[in-house]
């Protein structure tokens, strides 16, 4: 299938709360297994699949604005 939407997650202004996780439906949000300066785990866009459907619950719920939601346009 093609890429509908994605997601792009500022790591660096990311607390790691975890809200975007809890609300995605497609389940696609997961923790980094690195540290941003801060000392946080960020949140990370693992999409291979390309499932991601650009619904914006992630943008939505994130308390620090760290999060762009991008739709692909269909020429």
């Amino acid at each position: 299938m093609a890429r509908r939407a994605m997601i792009e997650i500022d790591g660096e202004r990311c607390k790691g709360c975890g809200l975007c996780i809890s609300v995605c439906p497609q389940k696609i949000i997961a923790f980094a297994s690195s540290f941003n300066s801060k000392g946080y785990h960020p949140a990370q866009q693992v999409d291979p699949e390309e499932k991601c459907v650009g619904c914006g619950f992630c943008y939505l719920t994130c308390p620090d604005t760290c999060i762009t939601v991008h739709r692909v346009v269909k020429e």
